[in-house]
């Protein structure tokens, strides 16, 4: 590994931020010449900071480069700067190290409200590739300071953050794009286009899985407190949720598995998996979620769940709507304190009943549809899709492509086209990820209250009869981190 780091010339904090004017190099930092596209009076190459350089967040910056976003900036609450010669080792934290030492020459921050405040109209955008419960904080602040926003999945940590991105947006008028990667490859988009086209007749039920958690769920209290590294910004991770003493357990890669930080498995994987068969519906607010589980508590999600929305009849279902279903987890498996990791007592995970797929073989993740004349099988990270129809597909009258395909099937070359107006909007903008969020979100309200049947009222954004749940939907903030919106 390259060992360009630390860089004692770039060390910055919030506690000297207002100093750096006097700071020599560090001053010279924050006076590197980025001018907006906007006003350089084009938009050939938008200017774009990432929020969180970890994990996705290299992913992201790396493949918004890559498609003609010019890199003005990075913010994460992990510093690589101030780590040692052993932290720089740690696998966990490559994708910071490696970012940080790629834009060496680009301002840096542990705090995007300072990133705002410092960089302004320099920025024309923003990747948001925080932990689940720094989404919408950083994302609402990007577009109510008028920057187009690319987040990642799920959209964020609860419902009424949703709906609010959502009205952001449109209110904005910026440009957005969710992180469900494949929501941009064309197998995905003619699968949507065959099954409003009728291929499968009217669409009844769809299913949905994955194996995951592949990080620990189901712990009853939070590990030990440890010292907080001097490389990380622990009271900015922590954020406007709930504090908890540092623990490595914690961040940067297990916080999947804390209810005040993550969504667990559902809000992980379900963005990806349930995509195709949500947006080939387009369905209404579902009106009712049901959950089973097994292994959650009052602070981690479940080891395994399933969980299932009903939904109103719209124009590609029959007249009683249609049911969406959803498995995850391991079915014998453990939470183990002492390794804090999830045993495995066998490879067997929550799926359909066999018959869905008419006996052909699971994978680990995937989805079927099922319509009153077949059924269509899929799974996004292969074009092999497969329908089995009752009577026969003669005489089908395969559509036209109704879809805009997005250039090279990059989410983010199609977010960086919207940006630049070769089209009007990504795809997995918004106005569809923000209701598709709130129907996964509704489901991890679900699995926190297994085993009866929630009736969502989707005007008052209520849970009928259950007040108590309020609290679920739109949660308290800590001091400091409430937002005018």
């Amino acid at each position: 590994m390259k060992k360009d780091l630390p860089l004692s010339s770039m060390k910055m904090s919030r506690r000297n931020f207002g100093k750096l004017s006097a700071a020599g190099v560090a001053s010279s930092a924050f006076s590197f010449s980025i001018l907006p596209s906007h006003a350089r009076g084009n938009l050939t190459k938008p200017t774009v900071v990432g929020i969180g350089t970890g994990g996705k967040g290299k992913t992201d910056i790396t493949r918004s480069h890559e498609a003609g976003f010019q890199i003005a900036g990075l913010v994460d609450t992990a510093d690589a700067t101030k780590m040692s010669s052993k932290e720089l080792e740690n696998k966990r934290l490559k994708g910071v190290i490696d970012i940080r030492n790629q834009y060496k020459d680009v301002p840096f921050f542990t705090d995007y409200r300072e990133m705002f405040d410092k960089l302004g109209d320099k920025v024309d955008a923003v990747i948001v590739s925080t932990p689940d419960h720094h989404h919408f904080h950083a994302s609402a602040m990007a577009m109510q300071h008028g920057k187009h926003v690319y987040c990642q999945k799920p959209l964020t940590h609860g419902i009424w953050e949703a709906r609010t991105l959502a009205k952001l947006a449109k209110e904005n008028g910026v440009k957005t794009q969710m992180g469900n990667q494949a929501h941009a490859n064309d197998h995905m988009r003619r699968c949507v286009e065959l099954i409003r086209a009728g291929i499968i007749g009217e669409v009844k039920e769809a299913h949905t899985w994955t194996n995951r958690p592949i990080w620990p769920q189901g712990f009853k209290t939070p590990p030990a407190k440890e010292k907080v590294p001097q490389w990380l910004d622990w009271k900015q991770w922590i954020g406007p949720a709930p504090s908890v003493n540092y623990n490595a357990n914690i961040a940067p890669f297990a916080w999947r598995g804390w209810w005040d930080y993550g969504t667990g498995a559902l809000g992980d994987m379900a963005c990806h998996i349930m995509d195709m068969a949500y947006w080939a519906v387009s369905p209404d607010a579902p009106t009712a979620v049901t959950a089973e589980q097994g292994g959650a508590t009052d602070i981690s999600p479940p080891i395994n769940s399933k969980v299932s929305w009903e939904f109103p009849a719209n124009q590609y279902t029959g007249k009683r709507g249609f049911k969406f279903h959803w498995y995850d987890g391991y079915t014998n498996a453990d939470f183990d304190r002492d390794t804090w990791s999830l045993i495995k007592h066998s490879e067997e995970y929550n799926h359909p009943d066999p018959r869905a797929l008419d006996g052909l073989p699971f994978q680990q993740f995937g989805s079927v549809v099922i319509g009153d004349q077949g059924k269509l099988i899929f799974n996004r990270t292969h074009s092999r899709w497969i329908v089995r129809s009752h009577s026969g597909i003669d005489g089908f009258d395969w559509p036209e492509k109704s879809i805009a395909r997005a250039k090279d099937q990059d989410p983010y070359k199609e977010w960086h086209d919207a940006i630049t107006g070769r089209i009007d909007q990504a795809e997995s903008n918004f106005a569809h990820a923000g209701p598709f969020t709130e129907t996964i979100l509704l489901g991890v309200i679900a699995q926190k209250n297994p085993d009866s049947k929630l009736e969502w009222d989707s005007k008052k954004m209520e849970i009928a009869g259950r007040p108590d749940l309020n609290g679920m939907i739109k949660r308290e903030y800590r001091k400091g981190w409430n937002l005018k919106v």
